[in-house]
């Protein structure tokens, strides 16, 4: 038994089947040669196997020739309970249909002769409808607006239409809002049939403009008037024919003065509003050439289901946009803009969203600045891909930044925050690693919570995974931390990252960490020895070393160069709370300049030193501290037990106190004051060049 063959219609740009025309007028169904048949294949349509109803398209003449063109095959499918699922594109039809031709190929309705290698136009009710399926899956595949505008027009085009112009508002309307200004429609595409095609082909030159004479023969913005002809047009929602008088006063203020001249004569371009879920949000208009046969009113039903999906696929994309760009500026304001410059320790970070993901995450790292020129290191990975982890991570960002600023060790900051994991909901798991490096001692305390543990570089070349106890993540509860204090020498680089790095679906955990360990140490050989490689550079080197499927989760990644701060650029000293102190402080200030090589600085070392130790010994009950750091500036430090933080204020003409920090903010290069554990360190930085 012999059977049809199922194609798929050509789109925008494709070559069709020999035999076939664009340019007729209907030809949103073009026709190929019926293929040859295979024995044993099915000749009914899927819907009508197992009801044994005859389908209204055309069936098959037998392979004997001996039934007349219109009859049933003989015998039907032998399995005739498993329906076959209808296809999913448009079916060929044979090459002439003759119920509609006379004599020579004309149509009987026209009386123009279809010329050989042009396709005819839909038949039936049936084949608009597989039309319409197959356009409307095509525009549905598209995610992002592009996508939805181009599966329009490859869809239509040259299938329904010619060509096609699609107006979209400017700016688009996002969700319930509600635009201020006016009305204004920007051409978003132009598509059409080449000029040129090979006669062989089916493609005959015509004498319409370009794709580019399109768009330049146009106007690309139109400001649609309130009650002008284009409103009620978009505001009646339904496709209009150009020849219609609406239509005729709505289209040259859509296309402009010189649009007149794409839009041929008769009932062959259409316009259609593309209207989405509240409110008209474009338009499109659909051409044909004057050689093709003009449009039909079922051609009106068409454009209106192509008009209707594509706005409602529009209006889901630019609120997916939305939704996208809220998640990633949510993400992207929770991480540090930039990175502080501490004393003795160069930073550097990356951050990359996973790639199958919705670019949102839980994963943060943070570098904070602490009293006596220490940093904390800190990095993080809230579970989860959603807007609620993104939104746990800030809150525990924030806390972090907060325990830090009280100069909590780094196991108690990490209980302070499985606290306040706890109150967060039951459910708010992250891992975390907080680390605190000193410049002075050269030393780094470190307190893990379930996170990958950090690499450390050595100068020489050497990468160690650094043994830190893992404890378990933060929110599990009940549980304590521990912190190790390990040494962190002069040229090392400390590596801290997120799980993401080193673990995926390719590979486990722990083959990534030695992967990591790996190409640190062949990073750190193609500059020798005595030069560690730069940091920038090593963050580019060890992000190379993902592959296609390394990018199921987002990754954060902190690298921390220590340098250090030598122990000849430190003066410390202990000041007995007493009325001579701000004399001796002077005194051994100025020694230390004097042994830098810093003498002129003297005199504004020891004004500020003075008014900041006097400040300190009137109300602290305990030893003062002062201490002296040379590195790029000068920094001084005074510490003392009383916990309140001095502010600055305006003194009177008849106060007797009161000006010391107004010297201070007005003579320094930067101060602050920061609250401890065991009272507050109130420093200033003068530059030392």
């Amino acid at each position: 038994m012999d059977s049809t063959r199922v194609t798929e219609q050509p789109t925008s740009y494709e070559r069709p089947q020999p035999g076939t025309d664009p340019a007729d007028p209907r030809g949103a169904l073009l026709r190929t040669p019926a293929a040859p048949l295979t024995p044993g294949a099915a000749a009914l349509p899927a819907q009508a196997r197992s009801t044994g109803e005859t389908p209204p398209g055309p069936s098959v003449t037998p392979s004997d020739g001996s039934g007349p063109e219109h009859s049933q095959p003989a015998a039907a499918e032998p399995d005739t309970h498993r329906p076959r699922p209808a296809p999913e594109v448009i079916p060929a039809q044979p090459g002439t249909d003759p119920e509609r031709s006379g004599p020579g190929g004309q149509e009987r309705r026209t009386g123009q002769v279809t010329p050989p290698g042009r396709p005819t136009p839909m038949r039936r009710d049936g084949d608009r409808l597989r039309f319409v399926g197959a356009a409307t899956r095509r525009i549905a595949r598209g995610i992002d607006l592009d996508e939805i505008v181009m599966g329009l027009c490859r869809a239509t085009v040259p299938t329904f239409s010619d060509a096609i112009l699609v107006y979209l508002r400017d700016p688009l309307p996002v969700g319930d809002e509600r635009p201020t200004g006016p009305v204004v429609l920007r051409l978003r595409r132009t598509d059409r049939i080449p000029e040129e095609r090979d006669t062989e082909g089916g493609f005959l030159p015509v004498a319409q403009p370009e794709p580019s004479e399109l768009s330049t023969l146009t106007a690309e913005l139109c400001e649609v008037r309130p009650g002008g002809a284009l409103a009620e047009v978009l505001r009646g929602v339904r496709p209009v024919f150009a020849d219609a008088p609406a239509a005729r006063a709505a289209l040259p203020e859509l296309l402009g003065e010189d649009g007149e001249a794409v839009i041929p004569a008769g009932q062959r371009a259409i316009l259609a509003p593309l209207r989405g879920r509240r409110r008209v949000i474009g338009a499109a208009v659909f051409l044909r050439r004057p050689e093709r046969m003009a449009f039909e009113a079922d051609d009106l039903l068409i454009a209106a289901q192509l008009a209707t999906h594509s706005a409602l696929g529009i209006d889901k994309a630019v609120l997916y946009g939305r939704e996208a760009y809220i998640a990633d500026e949510l993400q992207r304001t929770m991480l540090p803009e930039t990175l502080p410059q501490p004393t003795g320790v160069r930073l550097a970070s990356r951050y990359l969203p996973a790639a199958e993901t919705a670019r949102v995450g839980g994963d943060w790292y943070d570098a904070i600045p602490l009293p006596g020129s220490r940093v904390a290191l800190v990095v993080g990975d809230v579970m989860g891909h959603s807007m609620t982890s993104a939104a746990i991570m800030g809150q525990l960002r924030t806390t972090a930044q907060t325990l830090a600023g009280l100069d909590l060790p780094p196991q108690e900051v990490l209980h302070h925050l499985d606290e306040q994991a706890q109150r967060l909901g039951t459910d708010r798991m992250a891992t975390c690693l907080y680390a605190v490096y000193d410049p002075v001692s050269h030393r780094i305390t470190i307190a893990n919570a379930g996170h990958p543990p950090p690499v450390l570089l050595h100068l020489g070349g050497r990468a160690e995974v650094l043994r830190v106890p893992a404890g378990a993540p933060i929110g599990v509860g009940g549980v304590d931390f521990e912190a190790v204090e390990l040494d962190a020498p002069a040229g090392a680089t400390l590596l801290l990252y997120t799980d993401g790095l080193v673990e995926s679906r390719l590979r486990d955990v722990w083959t990534g960490i030695e992967q990591l360990r790996e190409k640190l140490a062949a990073t750190a050989q193609l500059t020798g020895p005595d030069h560690p490689p730069p940091l920038e550079a090593l963050c580019d080197e060890v992000l190379d070393m993902l592959g296609p499927g390394d990018r199921d989760d987002d990754i954060a990644l902190l690298a921390a160069r220590f340098h250090g701060i030598a122990p000849s650029d430190v003066a410390y000293w202990f000041l007995e709370p007493e009325e001579m102190a701000p004399g001796k402080a002077r005194r051994l200030a100025r020694r230390a300049l004097v042994r830098w090589g810093l003498e002129e600085l003297t005199d504004s070392v020891e004004l500020l030193v003075s008014e900041v130790v006097t400040n300190a010994v009137r109300y602290a009950s305990r030893p003062v501290t002062l201490r002296l750091l040379r590195t790029d500036v000068l920094r001084c430090e005074v510490g003392d037990d009383v916990p309140q933080l001095p502010r600055l204020r305006q003194a009177r003409a008849t106060d007797e106190g009161g000006r010391g920090l107004y010297l201070v903010n007005r003579m320094a290069r930067r101060w602050g004051a920061t609250r401890l554990s065991t009272g507050k360190v109130v420093w200033f930085e003068l530059n030392s060049g």
